[in-house]
């Protein structure tokens, strides 16, 4: 069932319609007693007073960025969205559904990801009823639907992709949670959205607001990382320190000034990445001797 718009008459124009309509109604009360069959004519005016009375009942009010689902026992007649103040007949029922934009956050959901690793993570959904039929007479309740399948389609994602991304060839293709935001947000988004279309809802915005290990494994994956960035530092003070040596050696053969055989090079090698590669600061050996001795 999709939304059908319905124009009611202006409530303004219809109350003073009304208005005046009960001033003559009043004023027959005291002129009908001076008339020929007077009790008929008082009885029919005071089935018109009810007959006004019950008119009355049929103004409601349109706020702003709001619709009314209107329906006339239980057959929906269609939606009202001009503002203001409106008349309907007084037998229909209205449910007026807000159209302003609204967000949801989840709580934090503990899941697996597609490595097995239990992680917790929550997001902020953005959503806006664009369709107010479909969200009355489609679901139960088309907040508590939104919840419920933002929170499923939330656990759905997390479990397509690691936490994090791993070292080596193709790393930088694979997409994790952690390292590819952009991503993981449009995916969150449109899995979402083809849950709630059936609500009448539109998903303007799905971003994950919560994302950590959980508390179990957190230690273990902190110290992973801590060595991956380790191992990233060490690999690159070792390839800075093998072309500062093969610089020295360049430098040297171009000069000309000392000329060093295989061993000797080899040592010399062996004493920079020493010097260039420690950790601690190196202890100078002062050599008294010759070059060979």
């Amino acid at each position: 069932m999709n939304e059908r718009p319905y124009h009611p008459p202006s409530g303004l124009a219809m109350l003073a319609a009304l208005a005046l309509a009960l001033l003559a109604n009043v004023a027959a009360y005291f002129i009908l007693p001076g008339l020929p069959m007077a009790g008929l004519w008082v009885l029919l005016n005071a089935l018109a007073t009810l007959a006004l009375l019950v008119m009355l009942c049929g103004f409601f009010t349109v706020q702003p960025n709001n619709g009314v689902v209107v329906q006339l026992f239980g057959r929906y007649v269609g939606t009202a969205r001009d503002p203001g103040l409106k008349w309907a007949n007084p037998f229909y029922s209205k449910n007026a559904i807000s159209l302003r934009v609204r967000n949801f956050e989840s709580s934090k959901l503990k899941v697996n990801d597609l490595e097995g690793s239990p992680i917790e993570i929550a997001a902020v959904v953005v959503w806006q009823v664009h369709d107010t039929a479909e969200a009355v007479f489609q679901v139960d309740d088309y907040e508590n639907f939104v919840h419920v399948q933002s929170e499923a389609a939330l656990r759905q994602m997390a479990t397509s992709y690691p936490y994090d991304g791993h070292d080596g060839a193709g790393a930088n293709d694979q997409i994790a949670l952690r390292s590819h935001a952009t991503e993981i947000n449009q995916h969150l988004k449109v899995e979402i959205q083809e849950r709630l279309g059936a609500a009448g809802v539109t998903v303007l915005e799905a971003r994950i607001s919560h994302l950590a290990y959980a508390p179990e494994i957190a230690q273990a994956m902190l110290q992973r990382q801590q060595a991956a960035a380790i191992i990233a530092a060490r690999s690159r003070i070792v390839e800075g320190a093998v072309s500062m040596v093969h610089m020295a050696l360049e430098q040297l053969d171009h000069a000309g000034k000392i000329q060093l055989d295989e061993e000797r090079k080899a040592a010399m090698v062996s004493n920079l990445l020493v010097v260039l590669c420690g950790e601690r600061g190196t202890q100078p050996v002062v050599n008294t001797g010759t070059l060979h001795h």
